[in-house]
């Protein structure tokens, strides 16, 4: 799934809307101290009143948010997995019956019950349903509504979330004229952070893809190793903070050194840039060993010949194959993502404009020059241009 597919879907949870329909919603609590399920409870979603159907479609959509590889990773199945997931997933997005749904939906959570101890009461919740997507009119003057021909999207998405202890408060009772103190016995579950989550199937190009499954983890560049391989059966995930790293070893290892000019890595990332900006596929952009040499010697490093870069590749991730995603290493080109943090001054710069900052030595010592076009102006203050000369 790409952004725009991710998009797509999270935008139709919302209440009263006739593109979704969501049939059962399925709540599991588990219990912190014995992992056990304490409680389950299943209902179709149209009975639930309309402040907790509000409640749960910002949950829903809090589970699909977030940057592809670092929040929201899709996930390729394992092959030949035991109690394989995808099967048991498979089996509940096409079974009609409810309690077969629910029973296969349990099956997921013993999964994920087994060699975990949560530190907390947790809620996993279950959804399944469909979501209708109009197909473009092929013109303007055509009479029929876009709506007339849609795209059918079964889908299954869970949502993990934590509980937490109620407020203690103290009260005052206008009647008998006294302080009390207010205890809240019942647990407040959690619904504007998951802590985790998945959506089945992933949809690609409007086509179901039960061969992967897009997984949501709790927080950016962390995903939970043990849910994706043991629970979902997924491959292992990179992280692109994690792609990044291995990029930026990899440089290293082929440079000989962790000393580039600005000049040089700036040119790296308008070779990236150029790579993504060239993609016409749906998949995003990758960079194997040939890419990441040609990038390098269109960038002007020295030296740089194939058996560096494939040596290179081996000893950093041990897999000469191994294939980059080009938007995990590149910064985001456009804005000012790239930060320069010094004793004096911490400075934001965007990777198209690295070109314009220098490190130099001026008179004995180490300073950064930054090129401009136009007047500088401190607190209102036009700066006047110093003469760039050393000291005689």
């Amino acid at each position: 799934m790409n952004k725009k597919d991710i998009a797509n879907i999270r935008k139709q949870f919302k209440v009263d809307n006739d593109l979704l329909n969501i049939k059962e919603i399925f709540n599991v609590y588990i219990m912190k101290e014995s992992s056990d399920i304490y409680h389950h409870q299943s209902q179709p979603f149209e009975m639930l009143d309309q402040d907790q159907q509000e409640l749960f479609m910002n949950n829903f959509k809090k589970v699909l948010s977030g940057q592809l590889d670092e929040k929201l990773f899709e996930l390729k199945f394992q092959r030949e997995a035991e109690n394989s997931s995808q099967l048991i997933l498979h089996k509940g997005l096409l079974n009609e019956e409810v309690e077969d749904w629910k029973e296969q939906m349990l099956q997921i959570v013993e999964k994920m019950l087994k060699d975990q101890q949560y530190e907390m009461d947790i809620v996993v919740t279950f959804i399944r349903g469909e979501y209708l997507k109009p197909m473009k009119r092929r013109n303007d003057e055509a009479e029929e509504s876009e709506r007339d021909a849609v795209f059918s999207h079964s889908f299954i998405l869970c949502s993990i979330n934590k509980t937490q202890d109620p407020k203690k408060e103290l009260q005052f009772d206008y009647v008998e004229k006294e302080f009390k103190y207010n205890v809240e016995v019942d647990p407040v579950i959690n619904l504007n952070t998951p802590v985790g989550g998945f959506l089945f199937p992933c949809f690609t190009d409007n086509a179901a893809d039960v061969n992967h499954i897009l997984y949501s983890a709790g927080k950016a560049n962390e995903p939970d190793p043990h849910f994706i391989e043991e629970v979902l059966n997924g491959e292992e995930a990179m992280t692109a903070k994690e792609d990044k790293t291995v990029f930026e070893e990899i440089v290293k290892n082929v440079v000989g050194s962790d000393q580039l000019n600005t000049s040089t890595l700036s040119n790296v990332y308008e070779e990236i840039n150029r790579v993504v900006e060239k993609n016409d596929q749906e998949e995003p952009p990758k960079l194997d060993h040939k890419d990441v040499e040609h990038v390098l010697k269109m960038s002007g490093v020295e030296d740089v010949n194939t058996e560096k870069v494939e040596t290179a590749f081996k000893n950093v991730i041990d897999d000469q194959n191994y294939e980059l995603k080009a938007s995990s290493v590149l910064p985001k080109y456009n804005s000012k993502s790239i930060k320069i943090k010094t004793k004096v001054a911490d400075i934001s710069i965007s990777p198209q404009d690295l070109k314009y900052v220098r490190q130099i030595n001026f008179q004995g010592k180490r300073s950064i020059m930054i090129e401009v076009e136009e007047d500088t102006v401190i607190e209102g203050f036009t700066i006047i241009p110093e003469a760039f000369a050393e000291k005689g």
